[in-house]
């Protein structure tokens, strides 16, 4: 099984992390990080550093393809190079997959027309603007595409993809072995739940 992690500078660090943490733990993975020129890609906070060890052209056939979130996706949102290579890995990719804001990426090839599909909920809204149904769910699948909503969502949808593509006794294992078993101290995890002044707090520096 082969899978692509497309990064870029000021990307959301847990929104590659995350899903990296469980799907690298399945076994007999080729697990890359990918980008248009191999090197290091600074997160959004500029204190943490991912390093992409293959250009796409190296990587152009994964079974499963994740685009993460963060500010720096928005300039790849009009990157040629970038959506093509997206465009032409969903075509052989058993899976395409987001987390956050990956989806406007997504949405920008053109391979979320007509599809249900989430992202993190400031953004959300824009699905619309590729022809996507936006979905206030934190995962979504969609035939082989499989969006994330926020950042740490990511983790989520990567056991939930777990368990469709190997089984739900592997991904179990997988959640116990990293123990994630969330407890947030605050009940203010999604607008729904939180005060309507900090949803504005929030948006205004989303």
């Amino acid at each position: 099984m082969k899978i692509a992690f497309l990064v870029f500078d000021k990307l959301t660090a847990l929104d590659a992390v995350g899903p990296y943490e469980v799907l690298s733990r399945i076994p007999e993975v080729d697990l890359r990080f990918v980008a248009k020129e191999p090197g290091e890609k600074r997160t959004d906070t500029g204190a943490l550093g991912i390093t992409a060890d293959v250009a796409l052209a190296d990587f152009a056939d994964p079974d499963i393809l994740l685009v993460p979130g963060g500010k720096g996706n928005r300039p790849l949102m009009e990157d040629a190079e970038v959506l093509d290579w997206i465009r032409a890995a969903h075509e052989g990719a058993k899976w395409t997959t987001s987390v956050c804001t990956g989806s406007l990426v997504l949405g920008a090839a053109g391979l979320l027309e007509g599809r249900r599909a989430t992202s993190h909920w400031a953004y959300r809204h824009e699905l619309a603007n590729f022809g996507a149904e936006p979905v206030a769910e934190r995962v979504v699948v969609d035939g082989d595409v499989v969006t994330a909503a926020g950042v740490s969502a990511g983790i989520d949808m990567a056991l939930q993809l777990t368990a469709l593509e190997y089984g739900p006794e592997l991904a179990s294992g997988i959640q116990l072995g990293i123990e994630y078993d969330p407890e947030p101290p605050f009940d203010s995890g999604s607008p729904e739940k939180a005060d309507p002044q900090l949803v504005e707090l929030v948006r205004a520096v989303a």
